[in-house]
C-alpha cells in the first residue's frame, strides 16, 4: 500500500516560508503605525492567508505526492493552485506589505527602481488582461499536452517547471482582472469566462477521449480502485465542471460589481 507523507521540496518549502514571514511582517508594521486594519485592510489580510493556505494544501500536503501517482489528484493540485490560490492571493494585494517588510533603505531603492522602462514595460503587458489571458491559457494548453505531463510525473524539474508556470500566469491573469476600477470589471468578465470555456474544452477533451492519453501519469490508477482510462477521465471532468463553476461565479460576480459601479464608461479596451 502506498503511503503519501508532507512534501518539503526546498524549491517550495523555502519560497513559501519567505512570503509568508515577509507578509506577515510587513503587515505587522503597517498596522503598528496606522492601526489595525488601515492600509492592509482586513479582508486583504485573511485573502492572503487563505491563498497562502492553499497553496500549501496543493504543494506541501499529501495531496502533492498523491498527484504524483494519481492523475485526478493531480488536476485537483492544480485547480487549487491556478482558481483558488492565485485570485486569493491576487486580491490581497501583497506587494506593499512585501515592501515594508524589507529595510528601508532597500524598500525606497526597490520603489525607485519600479518606474524604470525595463520593469514598467513589461509589467505593464503582463498585467494587461488580454496578455495575461493569452499567456495563462498558452501555459495551460501547453503543459497539457500528454508528452508535457506525462513528463513531470518522471522528471522532478520539469515538475517545478509546470506548477510555476501555472502559478506565476494565474497570478498575472488574476492581477489584471482585479487591479482594475469597479467600472472595468465587465471587460474582466469577459477574459474570466474566455478562460473557463477554454478550460472547460480542454477538460470535456479528457474527459470524453476515447483514448488513453496520459499513460504515465494514469499507471498506478489501479492501486486506487480505477483503470487508467477512469482516472484521466475523472481528472478531466476536474476541470471541465468544478473548475468551470468557480470560474462562471467569478465572471457573475464581476459583472454584479460592474453593473452596481457608478461611472460604467471603460477607462481601457484591450
Amino acid at each position: 500500500m502506498i503511503e503519501y507523507e508532507w512534501s518539503f521540496d526546498p524549491f517550495v518549502a523555502i519560497p513559501l516560508a519567505l512570503s509568508g514571514g515577509l507578509y506577515a511582517t510587513g503587515v505587522a508594521r503597517l498596522w503598528a503605525r496606522a492601526g489595525i486594519g488601515e492600509s492592509v485592510k482586513r479582508w486583504q489580510a485573511a485573502c492572503f492567508a487563505a491563498g497562502w493556505l492553499s497553496l500549501l494544501a496543493a504543494l506541501v500536503t499529501p495531496l502533492h505526492e498523491l498527484g504524483e501517482h494519481l492523475f485526478t489528484a493531480h488536476m485537483i493540485e492544480h485547480e487549487v493552485l491556478m482558481a483558488v490560490a492565485a485570485p486569493l492571493l491576487a486580491l490581497s494585494r501583497p506587494i506593499g506589505a512585501f515592501l515594508y517588510a524589507l529595510p528601508r533603505t532597500w524598500r525606497h531603492w526597490l520603489s525607485r527602481r519600479a518606474g524604470a522602462r525595463w520593469i514598467s514595460m513589461p509589467w505593464g503587458w503582463l498585467t494587461r488582461p488580454l496578455d495575461a489571458t493569452i499567456l495563462h491559457g498558452a501555459a495551460i494548453w501547453i503543459w497539457h499536452t500528454p508528452a508535457l505531463f506525462d513528463a513531470t510525473v518522471t522528471n522532478e524539474t520539469m515538475h517545478r517547471l509546470q506548477h510555476a508556470s501555472f502559478l506565476v500566469t494565474a497570478l498575472f491573469f488574476w492581477w489584471a482582472i482585479f487591479r482594475r476600477a469597479r467600472r472595468d470589471y465587465g471587460l474582466g468578465a469577459i477574459h474570466v469566462a474566455a478562460t473557463m470555456v477554454h478550460t472547460s474544452i480542454l477538460g470535456a477533451l479528457i474527459a470524453l477521449s476515447p483514448g488513453l492519453l496520459y499513460v504515465v501519469q494514469t499507471k498506478d490508477a489501479p492501486a486506487f480502485g480505477l483503470t487508467p482510462l477512469e482516472d484521466q477521465q475523472l481528472g478531466g471532468l476536474i476541470m471541465w465542471v468544478p473548475a468551470g463553476t468557480l470560474y462562471a461565479a467569478v465572471a457573475l460576480v464581476l459583472v454584479g460589481l460592474w453593473i452596481s459601479a457608478p461611472n460604467r464608461r471603460p477607462s481601457y479596451a484591450k
